[in-house]
């Protein structure tokens, strides 16, 4: 049975080893939420407020985040795998140890934020503004990257297959010797003597 948090005012809560399974918090005032060790999957936060609010082990596996305010809010040892995002507010968001696997973010204003050691594999990141993020041994393999503006991004330690490296527009990034001779080879250059 499908949970019902519409328009519900829930902000400054606490929850801890909470699950909510296809729960609809649309429009829902979670401002301030706390959340400790909580699963959501499949819920709906369309146009919710988690502005100013801290997750420490939760998952928000397979759920919608559309026009969300997610401004100063925090996610450490969280997934969101298979989550799709759309038109959110994001900055300022901070992640850490973060899975973003499947993730949605395609469009997504994430321009100087720290994204650094995130897991972001086969994540769609289509079109999305990555300029002057810090991505630091960011896991990007399979991620969907053409036409992701990566300019100043730091990518050093980074992880991205061919693909990435021939989709994203990476004039101005940050990069290690590595990542130049992987991408240096995904354009089709023979490196070496």
């Amino acid at each position: 049975m499908t949970e019902d948090f519409r328009d519900a005012d829930l902000s400054n809560q606490k929850w801890e080893g909470r699950h909510f399974d296809h729960a609809d918090f649309t429009e829902a005032d979670l401002r301030g939420l706390v959340t400790k060790g909580c699963t959501f999957d499949h819920c709906d936060f369309t146009r919710a407020d988690l502005g100013e609010s801290k997750h420490t082990a939760s998952a928000f596996r397979s759920c919608t985040f559309e026009r969300t305010n997610l401004m100063h809010s925090t996610f450490g040892g969280c997934t969101f795998l298979g989550a799709s995002f759309h038109e959110c507010r994001f900055r300022p968001w901070q992640l850490t140890d973060t899975d973003l696997t499947l993730a949605s973010l395609a469009g997504a204003n994430l321009r100087a934020t720290t994204l650094a050691d995130l897991r972001l594999r086969e994540a769609n990141l289509t079109g999305a503004d990555l300029r002057d993020c810090d991505l630091t041994g960011t896991d990007l393999r399979g991620a969907r990257l053409l036409e992701a503006k990566l300019a100043g991004a730091d990518l050093r330690g980074a992880q991205l297959d061919a693909n990435g490296l021939r989709q994203a527009s990476l004039e101005g990034a940050r990069v290690d010797i590595d990542m130049a001779i992987a991408f240096a080879a995904a354009h089709g250059l023979q490196v070496g003597d």
